[in-house]
């Protein structure tokens, strides 16, 4: 059997700490008594999605996040050429706090869809194609 990477699981439960944390700040986490499963059905108010998961399959979206957040300066966290961070056991993810929302996920993406997306990036219709390969409704 394989060991598993302990630095991306210790971050991943950091990710799963500071969430908790942000739902106390926000008001309605510090009652919140969850166990682990409870965690695991995501039974506590408002999602935290991430870059290429299901909600955000675009992974060039990173892009825009570390040039905001200067996460190379900040925290020591790159990009690679496939928009991977590095090191390794980084995450990444946004944090919505509203009552209704709950996680979802992209589904197919037509051609008209690809081009008006492509169009507000300011991208090629063939760089977002290349980015949602896997959305795409063929």
């Amino acid at each position: 059997m394989e060991r598993p990477n302990h630095d991306i699981f210790q971050n991943r439960q950091f990710a799963e700490w500071l969430h908790k944390k942000a739902r106390k700040e926000w008001g309605f986490g510090s009652s919140e008594n969850l166990s682990r499963e409870d965690l695991i059905r995501e039974k506590y108010r408002g999602i935290r999605p991430a870059a290429g998961y299901p909600a955000c399959p675009d992974h060039t979206e990173k892009g825009i996040l570390f040039e905001l957040l200067q996460a190379e300066k900040n925290a020591g966290i790159t990009l690679t050429e496939s928009f991977a961070m590095h090191p390794g056991a980084a995450v990444s993810g946004l944090y919505f706090g509203h009552s209704v929302a709950r996680y979802f996920a992209v589904g197919k993406i037509g051609p008209d869809q690809v081009a008006d997306y492509a169009g507000r990036k300011g991208e090629p219709v063939e760089f977002v194609e290349k980015w949602l390969a896997p959305n795409l409704n063929e």
